[in-house]
C-alpha cells in the first residue's frame, strides 16, 4: 500500500493540532499514512500520531523550520516525494498550509487542490477531493492528472477517527536551500488568546451580523458563545463597522469554518458569508426576516428578533446546565 504524506501541524511546544488528526483520518482512505514532522518534539508526539493511524513519522529536526517561513517545509516535502513516491500529500487548508501546497506542487510538477472538504479514493484508487466552488453554490469532485496529488483540506471538514498505527520514527537529514532562507522570521509575538476555542478549529461557532445593531448589541453574541463553549465569529458588515475585530470575520474574504454547529444570529446570509460557513455540519439561524437567504441553508431556523430569542435561548441553556 502506497504511503500518503501528511504534514503535521503542531504548536511550538510539540502539541499535535486537531487538524493533523483529521488529515491522518483522511489519509487512511488513500493508503498508509506517514506524518511529516518539522522541528523538535516528534518523539513525544509520535504516540498521538500513531493513535490516529500514522505508520511512520518522518522527522526533520532542523532550526530552519523555526527561523524561516513556509519554504523549508515545501522543500522537505519535495525531498520526501522524490524518495518515497507517495500516493498523495495532504496539508491543512490554512494560510501556511495552502502556500506550502502551492510551492510543493511547483517543485514536483504536480497538480494541487485546495479548500477540500472531503477526500476519498476513486474507482481507480486515485484521490478525489470534494470542493465547494463559486462561493459554495456548486460542489465539484476533482482529481489530479499530473504528478503527485497535493491536497489542502479545510480544518474541521473531516471528523478525526482513531485507528492504531505503528508510528515508527524515521529521522530525515534536511538543510534548507539559500532560496528557502530568503525570508527570515525576525520576531515572534504571542497572539492574545482568551478562553474561547480557536475560530477555525472550534466545534461550535456563534456568529453575529448586522442585526446586532451596534458594538454594544454584539455583546449578546459573546454571551451566547460563552454559554455554549463556542468560538465567536462575525459577518463582514460587523467587522467593517468596527463592532468586532477583523480576525473574527467569517466569509469569502475572512475565515472559513466547518464546525459541528454554526449559529448565525442576525446574519442575512449573503453569498460571501455563506462561502465561509456552509460546510458546517449543522446550521442554526436566528433572523427577524423570514426571507433572509440564510434560511435556505439552515437546518434549523427561528424567525424573530434576536434580542428576544437569544435571551430565551440563554435561559434554556442555563436550565439544562443547572
Amino acid at each position: 500500500m502506497a504511503e500518503v504524506l501528511v504534514l503535521a501541524e503542531h504548536t511550538a511546544d510539540g502539541e499535535v493540532k486537531k487538524v493533523t488528526l483529521e488529515l491522518l483520518t483522511a489519509a487512511r482512505r488513500l493508503g498508509s499514512p506517514s506524518a511529516v514532522w518539522t522541528g523538535p518534539g516528534a518523539e513525544a508526539a509520535a504516540a498521538r500520531l500513531g493513535e490516529y493511524g500514522a505508520e511512520k513519522v518522518y522527522v526533520a529536526d532542523s532550526p530552519d523550520f523555526g527561523d524561516y517561513v513556509v519554504a523549508p517545509a515545501a522543500e522537505l516535502l519535495a525531498q520526501l516525494v522524490a524518495s518515497v513516491s507517495p500516493a498523495a500529500v495532504l496539508v491543512a487548508g490554512t494560510a501556511d498550509g495552502k502556500e506550502t501546497a502551492g510551492r510543493l506542487a511547483v517543485k514536483t510538477g504536480s497538480g494541487v487542490l485546495t479548500d477540500a472538504v472531503d477526500v476519498t479514493a476513486g474507482e481507480d484508487g486515485a484521490p478525489v477531493a470534494e470542493q465547494p466552488n463559486f462561493g459554495g453554490a456548486i460542489t465539484v469532485h476533482s482529481v489530479v492528472r499530473k504528478g503527485t496529488p497535493v491536497i489542502a483540506v479545510r480544518p474541521n471538514a473531516v471528523s478525526p477517527e482513531a485507528s492504531a498505527g505503528a508510528a515508527v520514527v524515521e529521522q530525515v537529514a534536511f538543510t534548507a536551500s539559500d532560496s528557502a532562507r530568503a525570508a527570515r522570521v525576525t520576531e515572534r509575538a504571542a497572539a492574545e488568546k482568551g478562553e474561547r476555542p480557536d475560530l477555525t478549529e472550534a466545534q461550535i461557532v456563534v456568529s453575529g451580523g448586522r442585526g446586532t445593531g451596534s458594538e454594544e448589541g454584539f455583546k449578546i453574541i459573546e454571551t451566547l458563545a460563552d454559554a455554549l463553549g463556542a468560538a465567536v465569529g462575525a459577518s463582514r458588515a460587523v467587522t467593517d463597522a468596527g463592532w468586532y475585530p477583523h480576525q473574527f470575520q467569517v466569509g469569502q474574504t475572512g475565515k472559513t469554518v466547518s464546525p459541528q454547529l454554526y449559529v448565525a444570529v442576525g446574519i442575512s446570509g449573503a453569498i460571501q458569508h455563506r462561502a465561509g460557513m456552509q460546510t458546517s455540519k449543522t446550521i442554526m439561524a436566528i433572523n427577524k426576516d423570514a426571507e433572509a437567504p440564510i434560511f435556505e441553508i439552515a437546518d434549523y431556523g427561528i424567525v424573530g428578533d434576536l434580542f428576544t430569542v437569544v435571551p430565551q435561548l440563554l435561559d434554556e441553556i442555563g436550565k439544562r446546565k443547572g
